[in-house]
């Protein structure tokens, strides 16, 4: 890619994303009400990704060799108790992630 290239990538990649990031308030603004299937939207997608999440975490895990899936499940639980005790998605998150990558990396 030539200079001009690479600059025009970049300025449409900022465009894009700044209008990603500004258009919901610019759709849903604080004099409308927000609307009930946004709403709806807002309190079931993330129960939604974490399922597809889990489902695409664990296709590839093989419970009958190896670790038997002992890392994948203890990260599993920290993930869901540490969600129930404190009610961080971000925390949540990180600590099953962290908790998965001790374990792989010391234990197993």
């Amino acid at each position: 890619m030539t200079t001009l290239e690479q600059i025009v990538t970049i300025a449409l990649c900022a465009a894009g994303t700044m209008a990603t990031r500004f258009l919901p308030f610019l759709v849903f603004s604080d004099r409308r009400p927000t609307p009930s299937y946004i709403r709806y939207l807002g309190k079931a997608l993330p129960g939604a990704v974490f399922g597809l999440l889990i489902v695409y975490y664990l296709r590839d895990v093989n419970f009958s060799a190896g670790s038997h899936g002992l890392p994948e499940l203890a990260a599993i639980a920290v993930t869901v108790c540490l969600h129930l005790w404190k009610r961080k998605m971000l925390l949540s998150i990180a600590g099953g992630t962290i908790c998965y990558m001790l374990l792989m990396q010391v234990v197993f």
